[in-house]
């Protein structure tokens, strides 16, 4: 069966709604928080030398960039079709370059002629190296893109901190380039302390905090969700975090040939506004936000917040159905979703939150909804006496409801 034919009959049994396969990733240089449902005998499934798996990648069509062992379609979405006693799949990718603005809408499909965003969850034991994500003038130079992003604590996976749930953001205000010059010199030399330049905030559950591209950044072991722009582009500032030596070829990745070595490119690289911000709770964080009065919320049987909001690359909602509700949502464009709690229905599809995953299993709590079922309404029936429904769902650049 072609990519077309699974792909328009995707749509057509789920009434516009696609369901998703879970894609895994792992990191060489990550240990695993163990908090993302994967089976515990999993989390390794790739074999050590590809590391422990601590990521799962949500309506991607954006690969995983893990060096010359990647796996195919590595961090790829799969649309799963159930054909009678049959199962066929198709990269959500796949499926949107065949479906066009029938999944995606006219202004997504015109502007970007594909799905430019996706989101993740990434649970580390530890903390991620201070690192950087290009912004798009750098990241051109390498043939990518630049990648803001943001970072949302669900409290569903949060039951514990794990080793160091705080994360470093910026640079102190003051901060001069010769002093990360420095530290970039000694970054094979063992632990260069850039961190000593930075400032480190206490994660919250149930808040979030926006990266801009150029923003240097230490994501601490919170379980996190990360809707971000389609690229996997990066370089590592940190020479040592925990006991984990970085590899000095990722202070370097995607810098361009001629320019490795350079520590006057990175410098470039760091958007200096931003790192020194001396207002930069302020200007990051992201308390939720309530789409409409509570109250009035409640009494319609689902309460929906805003949980990423600065950025004009993308958004996120988390909606709520209340038990014993039904209800039906309208947004003004299409999204994914995942699931984080209870079980229901869902259109035509049953959902619910899945407790343990093998590797390599399908699931009922990820999902793609096109933008002409967001537009017409998607009926949710919570039938659960005590347990609300709760999903997150990630939507593309320019969200017209957010009004950016």
């Amino acid at each position: 069966m072609s990519a077309k034919t699974i792909a328009e009959r995707t749509i057509q049994q789920g009434k516009g709604i696609l369901r998703l396969a879970p894609a895994w990733v792992p990191r060489s240089f990550c240990v695993p928080g163990r908090r993302i449902k994967l089976h515990p005998d999993d989390y390794y499934a790739l074999g050590g030398r590809r590391g422990g798996i601590d990521e799962r990648w949500l309506s991607s069509t954006t690969p995983a960039d893990n060096g010359p062992e990647t796996s195919p379609n590595e961090g790829l979405s799969a649309v799963v079709l159930q054909d009678k006693t049959r199962t066929e799949q198709v990269l959500l990718r796949d499926a949107v370059q065949e479906l066009k603005s029938a999944l995606i809408g006219e202004r997504l499909w015109n502007r970007y002629q594909g799905w430019p965003m996706y989101s993740k969850f990434f649970d580390n034991k530890g903390a991620l190296p201070f690192h950087i994500h290009h912004r798009d003038q750098h990241a051109e130079l390498v043939g990518r893109i630049g990648k803001p992003e943001a970072y949302y604590f669900p409290p569903q996976l949060n039951n514990y901190g794990a080793d160091f749930p705080y994360t470093f953001f910026g640079l102190e205000p003051g901060t001069t380039r010769d002093q990360v010059r420095e530290c970039l010199a000694h970054f094979a030399k063992g632990d260069n302390r850039i961190t000593s330049l930075s400032r480190a905030y206490r994660l919250i559950p149930g808040t979030a905090w926006d990266v801009p591209a150029g923003v240097l950044h230490a994501p601490g072991s919170l379980c996190t969700y990360e809707p971000q722009k389609a690229s996997d582009v990066f370089a590592m500032f940190q020479s040592l975090t925990g006991d984990q030596v970085i590899s000095e070829s990722l202070l370097w990745k995607d810098t361009p040939p001629d320019k490795v070595g350079d520590l006057n490119h990175l410098i470039e690289v760091i958007d200096w506004e931003l790192n020194t911000d001396p207002h930069f709770v302020a200007n990051r964080l992201m308390p939720p936000q309530a789409v409409r009065p509570v109250a009035e919320m409640e009494e319609n049987g689902c309460i929906e917040h805003w949980i990423c909001y600065r950025s004009s690359a993308f958004s996120a909602k988390q909606l709520t159905v209340l038990p014993g509700r039904t209800v039906t949502m309208h947004d003004g464009a299409c999204y994914g979703l995942i699931v984080m709690q209870g079980h229901g229905t869902m259109g035509v599809w049953n959902i619910e939150t899945p407790a343990l995953i093998r590797y390599g299993q399908w699931t009922n709590d990820e999902f793609f909804v096109s933008e002409t079922a967001a537009r017409e309404g998607v009926l949710i029936a919570n039938p659960s006496s005590t347990d609300p429904i709760v999903m997150l769902k990630h939507f593309g650049p320019e969200n017209p409801d957010l009004g950016l």
